[in-house]
C-alpha cells in the first residue's frame, strides 16, 4: 500500500496528547487493511522519523437507534506509533 493511503489522519484527543507527552507516542487512524509494517513504513516516509514500535486497534463503532431503525456506526482501525526519543512529529 502507498504511504498516503495507509495513514488517514492523526487523532488528537486528550488521551492521545497525554501519551504523546509522556511516552513519545502518536495515534493515527489508518486503513483497515494496513498491517503494522505498512504503518511503520508510511510514518517513516511521510514524517521522516524513526519508528520503534507500532500497536494497532480495531475499533468497533457503537450502533445507534434512530426513529427509522438501528444504524451501525463505522468501524475504524487505529495505530499507536512510538518513535525514537530524539525525533518529534509536528502535527500543528
Amino acid at each position: 500500500m502507498e504511504a498516503t493511503t495507509v495513514i488517514r489522519r492523526p487523532l488528537l484527543s486528550e488521551k492521545a496528547t497525554a501519551s504523546n507527552e509522556a511516552a513519545n507516542q502518536y495515534v493515527f487512524e489508518i486503513d483497515r487493511r494496513a498491517t503494522k509494517t505498512d504503518v511503520k513504513n508510511a510514518i517513516q516516509a511521510i514524517y521522516k522519523v524513526r519508528v520503534l514500535a507500532v500497536q494497532t486497534q480495531n475499533r468497533r463503532g457503537r450502533d445507534r437507534i434512530y426513529k427509522f431503525g438501528l444504524v451501525p456506526a463505522k468501524v475504524t482501525k487505529r495505530a499507536i506509533v512510538r518513535i525514537h526519543p530524539e525525533d518529534k512529529i509536528e502535527l500543528f
